[in-house]
């Protein structure tokens, strides 16, 4: 009798889920995979062992949400410039609001740069990446969301590491965790950590005894400064550099996975933005320019070049570009993104 109000009151839940156009490349929803996938849920969370009060309150009328099957479908190209997305993403309001949460958070910022080894600066910039610090409220409910996300079936492994990383981590710090809410693809707190980062990373940074990223600043802070110090952050080092390049520079070496000494690309040509020479110094470092808008600049202005020697026409424009140090790629590892990764360093710069 449990077991079949459990389901009628799931089944009203998704009720809606019948007439949904995301769902009509399936036809109407399969109850009969549904529950299978909630029993497999169990079984794995038992073989886990995971507490069982966990397991209950997880599959507890779980909600298939539609829109989140949609976004998962539809995740858009990125299209911005790396102009647009600096102007986006370091805009005046973050520097503003990073520099408030340093006056607020000093000595919580100073312990865990001691700890850690990671700048309070950059500590400031991911929050305000991440969350805007902590502005950014999460509204999808995780254990919902992941359901979701194994149903629709084409990252369900993924996801069901995700939804059994979740529930251990609600487990093992006493979270009720359908209050836990995150992004639709599982994404929480300040950081924004997804729960086997968090699992791995995760750190009781204001001594309560759990682990909370979302509820704790403290939490947060000391999760994503250990994550950062176990990917190797080097304070002592830069995260990009500036440069120019010559306008005739081989640009298939632009987008980072070139590495070179600085010295080695500085007799290629590559300065300072004021033409000066850069440090004689043997760290690697790659290249990263925006290599679609200099080939949109070249298509809509001619330059002088020795094919086409007209005196009226003007030299072509050096290219600005920056020079990658091993911090952009330790960056790189928290987000895959060129384009993030010099946010973050421009960021952390404006927050010294």
């Amino acid at each position: 009798m449990k077991y079949k109000l459990a389901r009628f009151c799931s089944a009203l839940s998704l009720f809606s889920v019948l007439m949904c156009p995301a769902l009509a490349d399936r036809g109407v929803f399969d109850f009969e995979r549904w529950d299978n996938m909630l029993n497999d849920i169990r079984t794995k969370a038992v073989s886990q062992n995971i507490r069982q009060s966990v397991i209950d309150e997880t599959l507890k009328n779980p909600v298939f949400i539609p829109g989140i099957v949609k976004s998962d479908k539809n995740q858009s190209e990125f299209t911005l410039t790396l102009d647009e997305y600096l102007n986006r993403t370091v805009s005046t309001d973050r520097i503003t609001q990073g520099r408030k949460k340093r006056a607020e958070y000093p000595k919580l910022l100073h312990r865990t740069e001691q700890k850690y080894n990671v700048p309070s600066n950059v500590i400031l910039a991911f929050w305000g990446m991440e969350s805007n610090y902590g502005k950014v409220k999460s509204r999808h409910k995780l254990t919902s969301a992941f359901l979701t996300l194994i149903y629709e079936g084409r990252r369900a492994e993924f996801f069901t590491k995700q939804l059994l990383a979740l529930m251990k981590i609600a487990d093992k710090n006493k979270l009720a965790i359908n209050n836990i809410h995150g992004s639709w693809a599982g994404a929480m707190g300040h950081f924004q950590f997804i729960p086997t980062t968090l699992a791995q990373y995760g750190v009781d940074g204001n001594n309560d005894g759990s682990v909370d990223v979302i509820n704790s600043v403290g939490d947060a802070m000391y999760s994503a400064a250990n994550y950062l110090n176990k990917l190797g952050w080097n304070p002592n080092e830069k995260i990009v550099r500036k440069v120019v390049l010559p306008a005739d520079f081989n640009r298939t070496m632009l987008n980072g996975d070139t590495k070179k000494t600085v010295s080695e690309w500085a007799k290629m040509g590559v300065t300072n933005p004021d033409g000066s020479v850069l440090p004689n110094t043997d760290i690697v470092a790659g290249l990263v320019a925006d290599t679609k808008e200099i080939a949109k600049r070249d298509l809509y202005q001619p330059y002088n070049t020795d094919d086409n020697p007209d005196a009226d026409i003007a030299p072509a424009p050096v290219i600005n570009a920056y020079l990658t140090y091993p911090n952009f790629y330790r960056i790189k590892k928290w987000n895959n993104s060129s384009w993030y990764a010099i946010a973050i360093a421009e960021l952390s710069e404006k927050l010294k």
